[in-house]
């Protein structure tokens, strides 16, 4: 599926407009200035008629063309096929097996979507951003603030399509003409926009939430972000440093039950947005768990299954034991279950996590094993398992207590956000784990290719090796 987008404000809010076909592209005309338009000068003439732009950008609904660019679950599904999370058992879809059989190809419409989604949000925060600069009619201080949010949610997408893709054009203006026409930046280059970003983003933003909830990013979002990123940039000491920062602000613990993790008001989320579509909740929920008494289209793979302790909490509340009759025999399917809500009629109410305290744990414990700070690594990694219901590691050296935090890595962020994906890739241990434990394993299948639509389009585009 390939979308399009066009400069063009036909609602009080900031719209982008989709064409969108299986394989083809379209394009939709739209009048300069329809009699239900604003002009984008109106649109940031005031921080009231601003902040309809803005809170276009944290809004999560399902399969939405515009708004917060990750609510498809395509993600999550397809890295997690990726990896050895997920095996695919719903309706014959060769796309999906794609990914866990490593016979990806260019012109895999899921890989379009991966590509195409992160650089609409990009878009979108490129444009909040310049007319912020620009405009003479907002304060120094709300427009300071605006643009440290949108170069936090422009880090985020930039963050992950550059783990899934590696070098990938860097797009900082809105200048679609000029864009369409850019080459490939390397990876080292995105990696310095993102640290500007986030830089940039931490000498304005504030530990306070600028709304309710925890839905705009603040101050230690981005030091949870640029943790993640100094990680996989082996940066120890600068991510040891960003994630004790948010660690030690006495924001965030951890939730006792599991259960509560992905629920509103949750108190590890360091940003969770609110996830309520029309039919469904998060379509993490909606694809993992059948609406009947089925095999789920998504289960854990057997590799997942025995990477889970004796006693673990997060297997019996994040994994979900579907019993089916099939063909007159009772058998055992498993599937995620991290998120429950199906529909806005559950009595809890979940929210999408993007980031939380569990994974700035094991980031500090990865960074403090690196620079040899042992005690401090095992107590971070021991918080995580005693919230599972373990006993304290039994890891003693630095290479056995990374070992143990990549497994708890494992268990504990399995199916959010590709970390097991990413995980495998930046510890260079992907040919080896999933070379034995799937068949069809090829190096070049680390980064996903570059759709041969978009470079179609854009000619400067060059594929990655193997495809």
């Amino acid at each position: 599926m390939i979308k399009l987008f066009f400069k063009n404000r036909f609602t009080a809010g900031l719209l982008l407009v989709a064409a969108m076909a299986p394989s083809c592209k379209k394009l939709i005309g739209i009048p300069s200035n329809p009699p239900t338009a604003i002009t984008e000068a109106q649109q940031f003439a005031d921080s009231a008629t601003a902040m309809t732009a803005i809170a276009g950008v944290y809004n999560y609904t399902s399969f939405n063309s515009s708004g917060f660019m990750y609510n498809d679950a395509y993600l999550t599904e397809c890295t997690g096929l990726s990896a050895d999370e997920l095996s695919y058992d719903g309706y014959p879809t060769p796309a999906l097996q794609q990914f866990y059989n490593y016979g990806l190809n260019d012109q895999n419409n899921y890989v379009n979507t991966i590509w195409g989604d992160p650089y609409t949000g990009l878009y979108v925060a490129n444009d909040i951003m310049t007319n912020m600069a620009v405009s003479k009619a907002l304060s120094a201080s709300f427009k300071d603030r605006i643009i440290a949010e949108m170069k936090v949610i422009r880090a985020f997408y930039y963050f992950n399509t550059v783990n899934l893709f590696g070098n990938i054009p860097l797009v900082l203006s809105i200048d679609y003409n000029a864009n369409a026409r850019l080459p490939r930046a390397s990876v080292d280059s995105i990696y310095g926009q993102i640290l500007t970003d986030l830089s940039d983003a931490e000498k304005v933003l504030t530990a306070d939430y600028p709304s309710a909830g925890r839905i705009r990013v603040n101050l230690y979002t981005a030091l949870t972000l640029q943790a993640k990123v100094q990680l996989y940039r082996k940066q120890w000491q600068a991510a040891y440093d960003a994630a004790g920062a948010v660690i030690n602000s006495g924001m965030y613990t951890l939730e006792p039950d599991p259960n509560n993790v992905f629920l509103d008001g949750s108190s590890e989320a360091i940003w969770q947005l609110p996830a309520i579509g029309p039919n469904n909740v998060t379509q993490e929920a909606s694809v993992f768990i059948p609406y009947s008494n089925s095999v789920p289209q998504y289960l854990v793979t057997p590799f997942l299954q025995n990477a889970f302790e004796a006693g673990d909490l997060r297997w019996q509340d994040w994994v979900q034991d579907y019993t089916v009759n099939v063909n007159g025999t009772d058998q055992h399917f498993f599937a995620p279950y991290k998120y429950k809500n199906l529909n806005a009629t559950f009595p809890t109410v979940e929210d999408y996590m993007i980031f939380r305290l569990a994974d700035v744990l094991l980031i500090h414990a990865e960074a403090a094993a690196h620079l040899g700070k042992t005690t401090e690594a095992l107590a971070d990694l021991d918080l995580v398992r005693a919230r599972a219901g373990l006993a304290p590691s039994t890891a003693a050296t630095a290479d056995e207590i990374l070992a143990a935090v990549m497994h708890e890595r494992q268990v504990e962020l399995f199916c959010e956000w590709g970390n097991r994906w990413f995980d495998l890739k930046r510890t260079g241990t992907a040919a080896t784990v999933l070379g034995a434990e799937k068949a069809g394993w090829k190096d070049y299948q680390a980064l996903y290719p570059i759709p041969r639509s978009q470079r179609q389009f854009n000619s400067t585009l060059t594929p990655n090796p193997g495809y």
